[in-house]
């Protein structure tokens, strides 16, 4: 089936076309439009006239389509769920709840735009600045574009595109090669919803030709991306004075010092480390164990990483399925066979079958290693040991990274110690770094990137603060 543009709210058809596969089995899932140059600035045309209609619409009038939005996602949330298992492999269970979150996310973008407000400033507390009055007022960017990832491409997609329809911006949205089928149903279901045509276009194709135009627009006012660190590292040295937010990964580490229930924290663990074949910024890549606790502790995690499943996504009982691509597949495997010609020791998987890479448990890591240095986005982890609280926080911290780490202690001390020296935009205290709700500040120091996702912190960036000033 041959997919079309979304631009200016009409369906365009494109002049030449890719093959979309599943991950899984190679299914031909439909022929997706490789947009020209010409078709990005049509889209930015479009884009700049609904911003004029959408700037004008008040608060609950925006409010009013997202919830709208919400309610329409809700109703097809198994239509959804299932274009994620076909498009990225992402298991049924695990979709269903990418698209719940996505009903929460439009939801909260709703009621944000319904506060979205400036302050009072005390001018007499100046010399000068008596008998004055003051105030901010927040007012939207203009167009917004948005690129985004295959991991989520349902609840990423509305963490850029929700906010920024919350303020009255509006947005081209390019979203990864992968994931296309979930950008044009968000493209439907906004048209559905009533977003002036025009308020969201979606471009598909080549990234390297649809950013370079994105990027060098003078009317695009923000980029938004989540993905690599040198794609982001790229877009941030040509986008000169726009704004920019960068969400660029992670290697998540999480400490297990003291529990109270070893088991229900092993199981956590392996939760986090093998959700969707790894393939979330802030999954387990890194466990650091009290060595009091270590052999126990390895004993639980490998017992529930056998019990996982493995095969189609689209069955029920699936745990983990393919990888976005063999060839990332691949570059994992020669990663673990360099940890395997070194000290490493692969205590359980490390197997590759096509797209599949079965969940590996690693141990005897070196921090030189790709395995644990580079960001892996697979179904890997190492478990580590450590004998004091502090070297595990220099454990931690020995990262170009910096999303979000977990911390297992039963001392408060500890935890406020841990806050107070880790390196990381979030610091999640007895559980994994991969906790995330979506009204929460979301984003990195070091090479994680640059500026917060969280509906409240999106509009807070996707906004221009304005003073205005009264001499009485």
């Amino acid at each position: 089936m041959k997919k079309r543009l979304f631009i200016g709210g009409e369906w365009v058809e494109g002049s030449s076309y890719y093959d979309l596969k599943s991950p899984y089995n190679g299914e031909l899932l439909a022929q997706i439009p490789l947009a020209t140059t010409s078709e990005v600035k049509a889209a930015l045309d479009q884009a700049e006239k609904a911003f004029q209609v959408i700037r004008q619409m008040t608060s609950l009038e925006r409010a009013t389509i997202l919830e709208k939005a919400s309610q329409l996602f809700q109703d097809r949330l198994e239509e959804c769920a299932q274009i994620l298992a076909k498009e990225n492999a992402k298991p049924i269970k695990t979709a269903r709840t990418e698209i719940s979150r996505t009903i929460e996310t439009y939801k909260f973008a709703a009621e944000e735009a319904k506060r979205i407000h400036g302050e009072t400033i005390p001018m007499d507390a100046a010399i000068n600045g008596k008998d004055r009055f003051a105030f901010t007022i927040r007012e939207p960017l203009g167009i917004i574009a948005a690129i985004t990832p295959f991991n989520f491409p349902f609840n990423l997609v509305a963490h850029k595109l929700g906010p920024a329809i919350a303020v009255g911006n509006s947005v081209v949205l390019k979203p990864a090669n992968q994931t296309p089928l979930s950008a044009l149903m968000t493209a439907e279901i906004f048209a559905e919803a009533g977003l002036p045509a025009g308020g969201l276009n979606v471009v598909t194709g080549r990234g390297s030709e649809i950013g370079d135009v994105l990027i060098g627009d003078s009317r695009v006012k923000m980029i938004t991306f989540t993905g690599s660190v040198e794609v982001g590292l790229g877009i941030r040295e040509k986008a000169g004075l726009k704004k920019v937010t960068l969400e660029l990964g992670s290697n998540s580490a999480v400490i297990v010092d003291s529990v109270n229930d070893l088991d229900e924290v092993a199981a956590r663990c392996v939760e986090g480390s093998f959700a969707f074949s790894g393939q979330v910024c802030i999954s387990v890549q890194r466990i650091y164990v009290n060595r009091q606790l270590y052999d126990s502790f390895l004993e639980h995690f490998i017992e529930k990483t056998k019990s996982l499943v493995i095969g189609d996504p689209q069955d029920e009982g699936t745990n983990l399925s393919a990888m976005i691509s063999p060839a990332e597949a691949e570059r994992v495997e020669n990663w673990l066979n360099e940890a395997r010609n070194s000290t490493a020791n692969i205590v359980y998987g490390g197997n590759r079958e096509g797209g599949i890479l079965h969940p590996t448990v690693i141990t005897e890591v070196k921090p030189t290693m790709a395995i644990s240095c580079k960001e892996a986005f697979a179904p890997i982890v190492s478990i580590v040991p450590y004998d004091s609280f502090d070297q595990a926080i220099e454990y931690v911290n020995d990262s170009d990274y910096g999303l979000q780490a977990g911390v297992y202690t039963t001392s408060i001390g500890q935890a406020f110690d841990a806050i107070r020296k880790i390196e990381v935009g979030g610091v999640i205290i007895n559980d994994i770094p991969s906790f995330r709700v979506d009204q929460m500040p979301y984003g990195g120091v070091k090479n994680s990137g640059t500026g917060r996702e969280g509906v409240k912190y999106s509009v807070e960036e996707m906004t221009e603060l304005k003073l205005v000033s009264f001499k009485l």
